[in-house]
């Protein structure tokens, strides 16, 4: 027997206005709260416009155009099968202009987590593009910090410890540790800019955000959850600030109906700019979120979802795949 699908957001009064997308998600790397010791150093989280019929019609002509079997469908094997060059030309062909593909580096990730909780106000806007003012100095820190060998991987290991929900040692313990590893990483000159990173990290600030997160604010967004920001740039590409979006995801217990609903507010109250080139006059109203909600459903039982996870799995071990065409979702239609 299967258990009671978990999370989610299922839409109510907020699909309302103008044109809804639905697409259909799922992921490929995502290992909880373990992003540094994993044997996928990245994160993928694919997302497909594709009707059911679509989806089924896709996945019969790999099944019988390429002779894969059904459970030949994950991204190792289909890969690894007799003609999979082939068969992935045309899966990708297939694919143009109708999916998105959104790609997290788990360590770059980490980076952006400490600058956005512990140098300013967490938010749940933070690590997408509503809120990237700081995206430049964790960028340099991540490009200067990487060169530090052992002392850079004991700076993230001593951030995981700090913000993670069942902490091993006491939290002053863990303070102070997280302290001693970033001065020891300062000691290797990383430049002016990752510096000023380190420089800003200040003892009191860093234990009123690790104080929120054990009494468990809920206005504070979990840390060591990547899934919610990959969400949040999902739904902004598809919206392109003209529509909003309905997702159908593979159950993920990050996704709670609490997270959602603050995230659903954020992305309506940071507003949702048109991408360039489109009609202003088209935009979604002030006030109103890209997202509609989210629905959760067993992979098994969607044959979106199953093209989606497929995608995110070929992407996940071939990233370069991720061109503009998979990028970049086609514009919202003609109101």
């Amino acid at each position: 027997m299967r258990s009671p699908l978990q999370g989610g957001l299922p839409p109510g009064g907020a699909v309302v206005v103008g044109a809804v997308v639905e697409i259909a998600c799922d992921e490929s790397g995502f290992s909880g709260t373990n992003l540094l010791h994993s044997s996928a150093p990245v994160i993928t989280h694919a997302s497909v416009d594709l009707a059911v019929d679509e989806a089924v019609a896709l996945i019969t002509a790999l099944r019988s155009g390429f002779r894969f079997a059904p459970h030949e469908l994950k991204s190792g094997r289909f890969l690894r099968g007799s003609g999979a060059q082939q068969a992935l030309a045309w899966f990708l062909a297939a694919l143009a202009g109708r999916a998105h593909v959104h790609l997290i580096d788990k360590e770059f990730f980490l980076v952006t987590r400490i600058v956005d909780f512990l140098l300013t106000e967490p938010s749940y806007a933070a690590g997408t593009r509503l809120a990237r003012e700081h995206h430049p100095a964790a960028l340099a820190l991540y490009e200067a910090g990487r060169s530090a060998g052992g002392d850079w991987a004991a700076f993230l290991s001593a951030f995981v410890d700090l913000v993670r929900m069942k902490r091993r040692l006491p939290v002053e313990q863990t303070v102070q540790r997280f302290f001693q590893a970033r001065d020891a990483l300062r000691r290797h000159g990383l430049g002016t800019v990752a510096a000023a990173v380190l420089d800003g990290l200040g003892p009191s600030h860093v234990r009123a955000v690790v104080a929120r997160l054990d009494v468990d604010d809920r206005t504070v967004p979990p840390p060591l959850e990547p899934l919610l920001p990959a969400l949040a740039e999902t739904v902004l590409s598809w919206s392109g600030g003209q529509r909003q979006v309905l997702v159908t995801h593979d159950e993920q217990s990050a996704l709670t109906a609490d997270r959602l609903t603050r995230l659903q507010r954020v992305l309506a109250d940071d507003g949702h700019p048109p991408s360039a080139g489109v009609d202003r006059a088209k935009a979604l109203p002030n006030g109103v979120s890209p997202l509609a909600g989210l629905v959760m459903v067993d992979s098994r039982d969607d044959p979106r979802v199953q093209v989606a996870d497929l995608l995110a799995g070929v992407a996940r071990r071939m990233p370069d795949i991720i061109d503009d065409a998979l990028r970049q979702p086609p514009p919202a239609p003609a109101l």
